[in-house]
């Protein structure tokens, strides 16, 4: 993609994130899970996701994420608890994904409020003590022999019933993100390897022309200072 192509293709998604709509994986270890739940998140306009893990180094498979894990802030924490209080103090509400006969059915919930989706491992689900913890139990109704579907299958149908929501509601016409997070984004979007470079040395991003061309004289080496492509 040409460069000026690219900065408008990536100031049009950052046009339509959603900050208060993200994904809480509760114990989801394999990596191929993983990757496909962040591109769907992606696809959506989620910008940052949770994990809850002891696993270090939590790898993603190239094919399923196709690097969308470049796009979305992975936030990892190590007990549920903890992960509930963050997203509580932010206003969220917990929904728990759990196929259970007294859980709503993933149609009629309100996804337009600030919206967390709480989904578990792939054998075992959500544990009884990260289901106290959520708002709602959420379960997609299904009719065949199977009991439960794969988390990342379960995860998408969710998801895209909240974008469908949210679309009618407007929410992807207007930007949502502010104008400080908004500039902060843009410009790792455009420049990775400089704000990498900027980030190790504690330097502030320097500033960006219409073309999301660097603007300012700037002392990284200057195989950095081209915009990826």
């Amino acid at each position: 993609m040409q460069p000026g192509k690219r900065f408008e293709k990536i100031k049009w998604v950052l046009d339509r994130r959603q900050p208060d709509l993200t994904v809480v994986m509760d114990g989801v270890k394999k990596p191929h899970n993983v990757a496909a739940v962040i591109r769907t998140c992606d696809a959506v306009g989620i910008s940052e996701i949770h994990t809850v893990t002891v696993q270090h180094g939590l790898r993603f498979r190239n094919h399923a994420a196709s690097g969308t894990h470049k796009w979305i802030d992975v936030i990892r924490h190590h007990d549920v608890a903890s992960t509930v209080a963050v997203l509580r103090m932010r206003g969220f509400h917990l929904l728990a994904a759990h196929h259970e006969p007294t859980a709503r059915d993933f149609r009629t919930v309100d996804y337009t409020k600030p919206t967390a989706i709480v989904v578990g491992t792939e054998l075992e689900g959500l544990s009884p003590e990260t289901v106290a913890l959520c708002d709602e139990m959420l379960r997609i109704p299904m009719s065949g022999m199977v009991e439960s579907l794969n988390v990342s299958v379960a995860t998408a149908l969710i998801l895209f019933e909240a974008h469908r929501q949210r679309t009618e509601a407007g929410f992807y016409e207007t930007r949502r993100l502010d104008d400080e997070t908004y500039t902060h984004r843009l410009f790792e979007f455009t420049h990775p390897q400089v704000s990498a470079y900027c980030r190790r040395k504690q330097l502030p991003y320097p500033a960006m022309n219409e073309r999301g061309e660097i603007a300012e004289p700037f002392s990284a080496p200057s195989i950095l200072q081209t915009p990826a492509s």
